[in-house]
């Protein structure tokens, strides 16, 4: 479709779908706090399942779209690579939210049971890509566990949420997610539910739109399809979780926060399934590189850095930001660094 345009409308056509994307998200953050306090969800289920997979579907489109045109390693690159941005977009929300550190303030079983959830969902794919080279009508058995070990982890952690083990220390700075105190509690949540289905839509066809920038960028500059994977499009689709994330920390919905990144990161794994079975040419894990395996490798040392934040819960740490923040900004930085000028 774009194969006749100029690079400088693609440029803009690829800008014009960010920012649609972006506002798009603005206002579902507000109707999923909405819709998690009318059905008594709460907070961090609602980040993780509604929030978290609408804002990811831009991405998703991403990945099915590049897999289908026999690109593999941008399909992998652009979720894992989603993965490790968005990860970082709390470590930036920490330095927004300066009563405490925010894994500290945002309290919640859930959030490190769907932390230890995507480290499990990450380790697959590097199994599948160290094993053996096998699939079965074009797909990985890799592929179809990822799909029913996410399943099962969001049946797992709706039972935390429900029925909690163990509850965090209380602190002045914990911040509690109670459904009653917004009045919202009880009331329908069709008008909300339309809306947000509608900002989906809008999303998921702004996702297709950048696919198709990405693809002219990797052809026409003759770059690598990690690169744009991971440090373009993964970047430009991952912005709605940026903006979501801060408008949940303004708003004070600071289980929304993260457990909308969380969430979203957990669901983003889901696209290597996708992107398997839309890649024709066998399995996708056995055609992916060493660049995309190096940031599969960045998302689960990010992630555990996080998990270690939320349960070490330090209230308030150098720069008013915690500590695994910090680390999450070097390590990100350090793999951007790697990416552009070691390879």
């Amino acid at each position: 479709m774009m194969t006749d345009m100029s690079m400088w409308l693609i440029l803009a056509l690829f800008a014009l779908a960010g920012a649609a994307v972006i506002a798009a998200s603005i206002r579902a953050t507000g109707l999923a706090d909405v819709i998690a306090d009318r059905t008594r969800m709460g907070e961090a289920m609602a980040g993780g399942i509604i929030l978290g997979g609408a804002t990811s579907l831009s991405g998703v489109v991403v990945s099915i779209s590049a897999a289908a045109s026999g690109d593999a390693s941008f399909a992998l690159s652009n979720a894992v690579g989603g993965i490790a941005a968005q990860t970082l977009f709390l470590a930036l929300a920490d330095l927004l939210y300066k009563r405490a550190n925010l894994e500290h303030a945002a309290a919640e079983p859930a959030n490190l049971f769907q932390a230890v959830m995507l480290l499990v969902l990450l380790s697959l794919p590097i199994a599948a890509i160290a094993g053996p080279d096998i699939a079965y009508f074009g797909v990985h058995p890799v592929s179809i566990v990822l799909f029913l070990a996410y399943l099962a982890g969001v049946k797992l952690a709706s039972n935390v949420r429900e029925s909690p083990m163990w509850r965090p220390v209380e602190t002045t700075d914990t911040r509690h997610d109670d459904p009653a105190d917004s009045g919202e509690a009880g009331r329908s949540i069709l008008r909300p539910a339309l809306a947000f289905a509608g900002l989906v839509a809008i999303m998921g066809g702004c996702g297709w739109v950048i696919a198709q920038a990405g693809g002219e960028m990797i052809t026409r500059f003759a770059l690598s399809s990690s690169l744009v994977g991971a440090l373009g499009t993964a970047v430009v689709t991952s912005l709605p979780e940026l903006v979501t994330t801060l408008v949940a920390v303004r708003r004070g919905a600071l289980q929304l926060a993260v457990g909308g990144i969380i969430g979203g990161n957990t669901f983003d794994t889901l696209f290597i399934t996708f992107s398997d079975i839309a890649y024709r040419d066998g399995s996708i894990y056995a055609a992916v590189g060493p660049n995309d395996l190096y940031w599969l490798a960045t998302g689960m040392l990010m992630t555990a850095v996080l998990l270690g934040g939320l349960i070490l819960r330090q209230r308030k740490g150098p720069a008013r930001i915690g500590i695994e923040s910090l680390l999450m900004i070097a390590i990100y930085a350090c793999a951007v660094a790697v990416e552009v000028f070691a390879r």
